[in-house]
């Protein structure tokens, strides 16, 4: 008994591997994966082109930051942010609308084992979607975002833990409310876009706003973001304050999701999942 109340990395694997098969046997799906960012890549990469090659150039500040490439790098960060807590969630939806989830929480399957196999799942999804684009990025537009070394590694860290965050918190509401609250697994993190400065600096917002984008973790990554390409520093600072962010806002999701699992036991919705 104890054996089976302990945590298992064979569950873990085998969850993991069952996701993994899901995903190779549609080669559209991962076609996907690589379309959206490539598009996204693309628009903005052009449009940088266009902006620094346009006629009477751009003014001091606005031509370092275009021209050192902040604004493809946001894009291809953003779209990590964005595709790791989708590849997080949609592991999630595979199971709603298989009508599966109330099979996996009458196995010998444990809570933290299911997040952990969709974290790793959230992990291969973005091997496969942005693995080719950043390379694709350095042949259109000579950017290489691997060359930012231990700012890139910094900057992952802080945005897969803040998409795994979201994530965790929508799986919850989803246990608990069904495919009612679908829309949040697309719509939630382009709420968080505007507020985490992704194009622009935080100077830019009124200054009521401020304190919230701060709030944020991602915030802490675009600014380091924009501070590594013009200034060519890497600011610590950011780094370990994203990073603490993260710690809290990932301790709150999990207790979020251990609320609303439970709430969903009680209520007795998980056998109404797919409703």
């Amino acid at each position: 008994m104890m054996r089976e109340q302990s945590f298992s990395l064979r569950r873990v694997g085998a969850m993991t591997l069952r996701y993994s098969y899901l995903l190779r046997s549609s080669y559209p799906r991962m076609l996907e994966m690589m379309y959206w960012p490539l598009v996204q890549m693309l628009t903005w990469g052009f449009l940088q082109a266009y902006l620094i090659g346009r006629p009477g150039g751009l003014a001091g500040a606005d031509a370092t930051a275009i021209g050192a490439g902040s604004l493809i790098g946001a894009v291809l960060l953003w779209d990590i942010l964005l595709r790791g807590q989708q590849g997080f969630s949609f592991s999630f939806l595979e199971e709603l609308w298989a009508r599966n989830i109330p099979n996996l929480f009458m196995s010998p399957l444990r809570p933290t084992e299911f997040v952990v196999s969709m974290m790793t799942m959230s992990l291969m999804r973005l091997v496969v979607g942005m693995v080719p684009v950043t390379l694709l990025a350095i042949w259109f537009f000579g950017f290489n975002l691997w060359a930012l070394g231990l700012a890139f590694g910094a900057f992952f860290a802080i945005l897969i833990l803040f998409a795994w965050s979201v994530g965790l918190f929508v799986a919850g509401l989803l246990l608990r409310y069904g495919l009612g609250a679908e829309n949040l697994v697309w719509s939630l993190m382009f709420v968080i876009q505007p507020l985490g400065c992704v194009y622009y600096p935080v100077a830019v917002l009124p200054a009521w706003v401020q304190p919230i984008s701060w709030a944020l973790p991602p915030t802490y990554v675009f600014e380091g973001l924009r501070s590594v390409l013009i200034d060519h520093a890497l600011r610590a600072d950011l780094m370990a304050m994203g990073l603490a962010l993260d710690a809290v806002l990932f301790a709150l999701a999990w207790w979020s999701f251990s609320r609303l699992l439970e709430s969903a036991r009680e209520a007795g919705s998980l056998l109404q999942t797919g409703e």
